[in-house]
């Protein structure tokens, strides 16, 4: 009979964190296989537009204390 998510996470809380975190890399492994095809190609090519942005002073950055400030004023 297989065990329940909750019943696994359970289990889980009682290894060190070492081993806990090499679990979630594992688990999250699973579902990034899972993505959509050419999705990650797509990331790929956003991060590098973005990068290009920035270094050519395209767009401008906000501090985040500024940008966290305008959010909680909404």
């Amino acid at each position: 009979m297989a065990r329940s998510a909750r019943e696994l996470f359970e289990e889980a809380m009682k290894l060190d964190p070492k081993e806990r975190a090499t679990l979630m890399r594992l688990l999250i492994d699973t579902l990034d296989a899972e993505s959509e095809e050419g999705a990650e190609e797509a990331w790929r090519a956003e991060i590098e537009h973005r990068i290009t942005e920035l270094d050519s002073d395209a767009v401008e950055t906000v501090p985040w204390e500024e940008l966290r400030a305008r959010l909680y004023q909404r």
